[in-house]
C-alpha cells in the first residue's frame, strides 16, 4: 500500500473527485486540520439538496417496502420531477392507510369494551338517559358493589343486574342529591365502562361495529394493493435514484476530507502500490497538469496481509508548503525545506489492513473481527482459528450423525442468506460439521450409537471416548491430550507475540514480555510431567502414553529434567517478568504483580481440560437418550464394565448372560405401544437438545479458548479496513 497525495487547483476539484470515485482505488484520509494555512474543505454546491432527496428516496423505499436486492439496472435517472410525483402519491396512500388503521383500532377497542354489555344483554337505551336514576355499567365484584350501595346514606334505593363479572347498577339518589353513584362506587371493586349512544341490544351494536371493521379491512387491503402497484411501477427507479443520489452526495461531500486553501486543495489516501500508475495516468487524462500526484510513503505487506516494511519515498523528502496555481494554469508546490509539520501526514492515519486470506480461511476472519480488525502491524490470526476452531469443536462432539446435521445446517445458512456475516457463520458450520463427522468416524459413533465401530471397525474403533468404566484410560488420555493441546496452542500464541514485540520494539522487550511467559509455562509443565514429586501427581500422567491406551514409551521426564524445568524455566521466567513489571509499576508493585500473575501459565493450560470435559458430557447426554429409548446393560468385572444397548434384543436377553451382566434400563421401545410412542418423543427431543447444546457448549468453549487463552497472548486489534472512495454500481449504468 502507498500513501499518496493529490494536489490540484480549485477549478479542477470536481473533475479530480469524479476520476478518483470512478477508479475506486483511494482510501481517502480525513484531514485533521493540523496544517498551518490549510482548512477542511466545504461541500460542493448542491450537496444539501442531494442529501435531502436521498433521505426522501430512502423514506419511500421503506414506505413501499422495496427490496434492496431486487435486480434491475437503469441509466442515469432524472430524479427531481418523478421523485416529487411518487412522494405525493405514496404519502396520500399512506395517510389513507393510517386513517383506516387508526379507525380500525378504535373499532376494535369499542368491540372489546362491549364485552360486559353483551353479557348483560340489556338494551343500550335502557342503560342511560334517566331523570331520577343514575346508572353505571362495568366489571367487578357484585358483593363489594352491594355493600358499598347498602352503606351509602345518599342512595335511597338501588338494583343490580349481574352476569358473571359484568354488573349494571341502577340507583335512586336521596332527595336533592346528584352524582352520588360515582362517589359511592369509588371504594368498591368496580371498573366502569362507557355506554355508547344507541338503542337496541348490545349484540346488534357489536354486529354493526364488526361490519364496519370488515369494511375498514377491505379498504385497507385496497390501499395496500395500490401501494404494491406503486412499488412495482417505481421500484427500479427508486433503487437507481438512491444509488445515483448516494454517489452524488459522496462526491459533493468529499472535500470535507481535503485540506484546502483559497485556490487549491490537497487530498491524501492509501492505494495499492501497483495501482499508483493507474491513478496518476487517470488524473493526467482527466485534468492534465492542473493537479500533481505524489507517492509519499510505501507500506509493504506479506502474503498474510502483515506489514513488513514502511518507508518514506523521495516525493515527500522536501516537505510540503502551500500549493499555488502556476502561471500555465497547472499546480506548483512550494516546499518549506522539510519542516516537521509539513512532513507529517494530514492525519495520524495508519496503513489500512489488507486481509487477503485463502478462500477457506476467509469465514474465520469474522471470528477475529468480532474482537476487532487486526492492526497493520499485527499478524492476522484467522489462519490459526481456521486450523484449530473446527478441530476443537469436532473433537468435543465427535459424532458422525451430529456432524452430518451441523454440516447440513451450515450449508443451508451459507446458501440461503446474502449477508456476508451470516454466510461466514454457515461456512464455519460446514467446517465444524466436517471435523465432527471425521472424529465421529474415528470414535465409531453415530447419534451416540456405536454402529460405525461395529460395522466399520469390527467393534474396535481407533479411539474411544472413555465413557464406560472399561474405557476409563481413554478418558484419562483425553485429559492429558487436552493439556498438551493447550501447551501447543498457547506456545504458538506466545511465539507470535514474541515476534511482534521484537519487530515493533526490540529483543529485550520480547524476552521480558512474551518470552518470559513462554519460559514459565514450559518450565512448570515440564516439571509437572516429570518424575519429580511423582507420588503427589496423578498416575495417569505417566501411564496413558506408556501402554494405557497408547504404548509410546513415555513414562515421564526424569526428576532432573523436571528440576531444570522448574528452576531454569519457571523461576527464571518469573524473574524476567518481574523485571518487566518493575519497569512498568515500580519495585514493590512489580514484584507482587509479577509473582501472582505467573500462576496464569498453570491455570490457562488447565483451562484446556474443558475439551475432555465437554467430550464426556456430550457423550453422556447422548448415551442417556439412547438408554431411555433402546435400553442398555453393563457387562464385565467390577470397575471394568462395558455398556451395551439393547438394539437387537429385549430385556430378557440379559438374563441369559450370567451373573456378570446387569440390566441398566429395559428401554421404552420394549414397553408396548405407549412406550414406543413416548420413546420416539424422548429419542427425537433428546437428540435435538444434544445437538443444540453442542453449539452452546462445544462452540462457546472453543471460542473461549481461542479468544481468552490464545488471542489474548498477542492480539490487540484496532486496524482500519481498506475502504476505497467510490461505489460499485448495481442499479445504474456508468455515466
Amino acid at each position: 500500500m502507498s500513501r499518496v497525495s493529490v494536489t490540484g487547483a480549485d477549478r479542477v476539484l470536481e473533475d479530480v473527485i469524479e476520476t478518483i470515485h470512478e477508479l475506486r482505488l483511494v482510501d481517502v484520509t480525513d484531514y485533521d486540520g493540523a496544517w498551518d494555512g490549510f482548512d477542511p474543505g466545504d461541500p460542493i454546491a448542491g450537496a444539501d439538496e442531494a442529501a435531502e432527496r436521498l433521505v426522501t428516496v430512502r423514506s419511500l423505499q421503506s414506505l413501499l417496502d422495496v427490496d434492496p436486492e431486487r435486480e434491475g439496472r437503469m441509466g442515469s435517472v432524472d430524479v427531481a420531477d418523478r421523485l416529487e410525483s411518487i412522494r405525493r402519491e405514496a404519502n396520500t396512500l399512506d395517510d389513507r392507510r393510517e386513517e383506516y388503521r387508526e379507525e380500525r383500532r378504535s373499532v376494535d377497542e369499542r368491540i372489546s369494551a362491549m364485552g360486559p354489555l353483551r353479557a348483560l344483554g340489556i338494551d343500550l337505551d335502557l342503560l342511560s338517559g334517566y331523570d331520577t336514576l343514575e346508572t353505571r355499567v362495568g366489571e367487578g365484584e357484585p358483593d363489594s358493589v352491594r355493600a358499598a350501595l347498602d352503606a351509602a346514606d345518599d342512595v335511597a334505593r338501588h338494583e343490580l343486574f349481574v352476569e358473571d363479572d359484568a354488573i349494571a347498577v341502577f340507583a335512586e339518589p336521596a332527595a336533592g342529591e346528584e352524582g352520588v353513584l360515582e362517589d359511592v362506587l369509588v371504594g368498591a371493586e368496580f371498573a366502569a365502562i362507557d355506554v355508547p349512544e344507541g338503542d337496541g341490544a348490545p349484540a346488534e351494536y357489536v354486529s354493526e361495529l364488526e361490519s364496519r371493521r370488515d369494511e375498514l379491512n377491505r379498504e385497507t387491503d385496497d390501499v395496500e394493493n395500490e401501494l404494491d402497484a406503486l412499488r412495482e411501477e417505481h421500484a427500479d427507479f427508486l433503487l437507481a435514484a438512491e444509488e445515483q443520489l448516494a454517489i452524488e452526495v459522496e462526491k459533493r461531500e468529499a472535500p470535507l476530507s481535503f485540506a484546502t486553501t483559497e485556490n487549491a486543495f490537497v487530498a491524501e489516501g492509501w492505494i495499492p502500490t501497483e495501482r499508483f500508475v493507474d491513478l496518476a495516468e487517470a488524473l493526467g487524462d482527466s485534468v492534465g497538469e492542473h493537479c500533481e500526484v505524489e507517492e509519499l510513503e510505501r507500506a509493504a505487506y506479506d502474503s498474510d496481509g502483515r506489514l513488513i516494511d514502511r518507508e518514506q519515498t523521495d516525493a515527500d523528502e522536501g516537505g510540503r508548503g502551500e500549493p499555488e496555481t502556476a502561471a500555465d494554469g497547472g499546480v506548483a508546490v512550494e516546499t518549506d525545506g522539510g519542516s516537521a509539520e509539513a512532513d507529517r501526514p494530514m492525519s495520524g492515519s495508519e496503513p489500512p489492513v489488507v486481509q487477503e486470506n485463502p478462500d477457506p480461511v476467509r469465514p474465520f476472519e469474522m471470528l477475529v473481527n468480532l474482537i476487532d480488525r487486526p492492526k497493520y502491524s499485527e499478524l492476522d490470526p484467522s489462519v490459526v482459528l481456521f486450523l484449530t476452531f473446527p478441530a476443537f469443536f469436532g473433537f468435543m462432539i465427535g459424532d458422525f450423525g451430529y456432524g452430518l446435521l451441523y454440516t447440513a445446517i451450515g450449508g443451508l445458512v451459507y446458501m440461503r442468506f446474502e449477508s456476508d456475516g451470516i454466510r461466514s457463520l454457515g461456512a464455519i458450520g460446514l467446517w465444524a460439521g466436517g471435523f465432527t463427522m471425521l472424529f465421529g468416524i474415528l470414535y465409531g459413533e453415530v447419534f451416540g450409537l456405536h454402529l460405525i465401530a461395529d460395522y466399520v471397525w469390527g467393534g474396535h474403533p481407533p479411539i474411544e471416548k472413555g465413557l464406560s468404566p472399561a474405557g476409563v484410560e481413554w478418558a484419562q488420555l483425553w485429559l492429558v491430550v487436552s493439556l498438551l493441546v493447550g501447551l501447543l496452542h498457547m506456545t504458538v500464541g506466545y511465539l507470535i507475540g514474541f515476534v511482534e514485540e521484537f519487530m515493533e520494539a526490540d529483543l529485550r522487550t520480547a524476552v521480558l514480555e512474551s518470552g518470559s511467559w513462554l519460559i514459565r509455562m514450559l518450565g512448570i509443565w515440564i516439571w509437572i510431567f516429570s518424575e519429580s514429586a511423582a507420588d503427589s501427581k496423578p498416575d495417569f500422567l505417566f501411564t496413558v502414553f506408556n501402554g494405557e491406551p497408547f504404548a509410546l514409551g513415555f513414562s515421564g521426564f526424569s526428576a532432573t529434567v523436571g528440576i531444570v524445568g522448574l528452576v531454569g524455566g519457571f523461576l527464571l521466567g518469573v524473574v524476567l517478568f518481574i523485571i518487566s513489571e518493575v519497569g512498568h509499576f515500580g519495585v514493590l508493585p512489580g514484584i507482587v504483580s509479577g509473582a501472582l500473575e505467573s500462576l496464569q501459565v498453570l491455570v490457562n493450560v488447565l483451562s484446556y481440560t474443558r475439551l475432555a470435559a465437554v467430550l464426556l458430557a456430550k457423550a453422556g447426554m447422548a448415551f442417556v437418550v439412547n438408554l431411555l429409548f433402546f435400553g442398555a446393560y453393563r457387562e464385565g468385572p467390577a470397575g471394568a464394565q462395558e455398556f451395551h444397548f439393547l438394539l437387537d434384543h429385549g430385556p430378557g436377553y440379559v438374563d441369559g448372560l450370567g451373573s456378570g451382566a446387569e440390566l441398566m434400563f429395559p428401554g421404552l421401545v420394549h414397553m408396548g405401544i405407549g412406550g414406543v410412542i413416548g420413546g420416539i418423543v424422548v429419542l427425537v427431543f433428546g437428540h435435538v437438545v444434544v445437538l443444540a447444546l453442542g453449539v452452546t457448549s462445544a462452540g462457546l468453549q472453543a471460542i473461549r479458548l481461542e479468544y481468552v487463552e490464545f488471542l489474548n497472548k498477542f492480539y490487540e486489534g484496532g486496524g482500519d479496513r481498506y475502504n476505497p472512495f467510490g461505489r460499485e454500481r448495481e442499479h445504474t449504468a456508468e455515466n
